[in-house]
C-alpha cells in the first residue's frame, strides 16, 4: 500500500460512535486500497485559561496523554477490524472543526461518527457534522449504528439521489464507484414533487398530465446515468422513479441500505454553513451511512 496515496481520515474523541466509524472507516480504507488516518484534536486554546496557575500545564500534558490514549485505542480497533490496513496517527491542537476541515484538504473522504441519540423520533446532529459535510474538501461519510448499539450494515444495495443539477453527476460517480467496491447493488432514486403545480393548476382548474410528467422524469434519470452502467458493467442497477421530496423518498430506502449517497452544494464560511435540505434531513434521519459529495 502507499503511503502517498490519500488517505480515509476518521475523526476519534474515544467515543462509542466514534469507534464505529473508525471501523467503517478501516474497512473504506481497505477497499480503497489506501491509508487509515486517525484524528484526535485536543483544542489547547482551551486548556489555557488561566495561564498564570501552574495547572495550566499540567492540563495540557492530561490533554495530550489522554489524546494519546484515544489515538491507541482507535488503532486497536481499527487493527481488529482491518488487520492489513495502514494506521496513521495525528494528535491536533486546534479545535476539533478547524482539525478535520484542514485534513479534508488531502483526504479520500472524511469520516465522522454520530452517536444515536433521539430527540422526537431524531438524531441530533453537532454544528461540526453539519459545518463539515458542507464544508469538507473531499467527499464526507457521517456514520451511525443502524439499530440500537449494531454496527452501521455492511449489507444491502447503495442508494443515490439524483437529480437534474450538476452535483448529481459527483454523486452518481461516487455511488458507482462504492458500489462497484462493495460488490452490490445500485439503487438510483430520482423523486419529482408536482406538489406546487398541482396547486396553481387546482386555481385554474386545468388538469396535470402525470403519466407525461412521469415518463419525462424517467428520460432525465435514464440520461443522467447513460455511461456509467457502460464503465461499471459488474454494478447492477436498479432506477426508480417516484413522486414526493428527494429526502423523504431516499429514507423510504435507507432501512435496507449500506450507504446512501447524495450531492451537495455547501456554501458560505465554515461558522455559518448551511447545507441543503435534503442532506440535512438525511443527517438527521438516516439509519445507514451516508456519504455527502460537494461539488467540485
Amino acid at each position: 500500500m502507499s503511503n502517498s496515496a490519500n488517505p480515509v481520515v476518521v475523526g476519534v474523541d474515544g467515543s462509542e460512535a466514534s469507534l464505529g466509524a473508525v471501523r467503517w472507516a478501516a474497512a473504506e480504507a481497505r477497499r480503497r486500497n489506501v491509508p487509515l488516518k486517525l484524528v484526535h484534536a485536543l483544542d489547547e486554546a482551551s486548556l489555557g485559561y488561566p495561564q498564570p496557575m501552574p495547572v495550566h500545564v499540567d492540563l495540557a500534558s492530561l490533554a495530550r496523554q489522554r489524546g494519546h490514549r484515544i489515538l491507541h485505542a482507535a488503532s486497536d480497533a481499527a487493527r481488529a477490524a482491518e488487520s492489513d490496513v495502514d494506521i496513521q496517527r495525528s494528535l491536533r491542537k486546534e479545535q476539533v472543526g478547524a482539525a478535520l476541515l484542514d485534513e479534508s484538504r488531502a483526504a479520500a473522504v472524511l469520516v465522522l461518527g454520530t452517536p444515536p441519540v433521539r430527540f422526537l423520533g431524531r438524531f441530533l446532529a453537532g454544528s461540526v457534522t453539519i459545518a463539515l459535510a458542507a464544508h469538507a474538501e473531499c467527499p464526507v461519510a457521517v456514520v451511525r449504528p443502524h439499530v440500537a448499539d449494531d454496527e452501521p450494515p455492511a449489507e444491502g444495495p447503495v442508494v443515490v439521489g439524483v437529480d437534474a443539477s450538476p452535483t448529481s453527476d459527483e454523486a452518481i460517480a461516487a455511488a458507482f464507484d462504492a458500489a462497484s467496491r462493495r460488490g452490490a447493488p445500485l439503487v438510483a432514486v430520482h423523486a419529482w414533487d408536482d406538489s406546487y403545480l398541482g396547486a396553481l393548476f387546482e386555481e385554474t382548474r386545468w388538469t396535470l398530465d402525470r403519466p407525461a410528467i412521469e415518463e419525462r422524469e424517467r428520460e432525465l434519470l435514464a440520461q443522467r446515468l447513460a455511461g456509467w452502467q457502460e464503465k461499471y458493467p459488474d454494478v447492477a442497477v436498479e432506477r426508480i422513479v417516484v413522486r414526493g421530496t428527494p429526502a423523504d423518498r431516499l429514507l423510504d430506502h435507507a432501512e435496507g441500505a449500506q450507504l446512501i449517497v447524495v450531492g451537495s452544494r455547501g456554501r458560505g464560511g465554515f461558522a455559518g454553513m448551511v447545507l441543503g435540505s435534503t442532506s440535512q434531513s438525511l443527517i438527521t434521519f438516516a439509519l445507514c451511512p451516508l456519504l455527502i459529495v460537494r461539488q467540485g
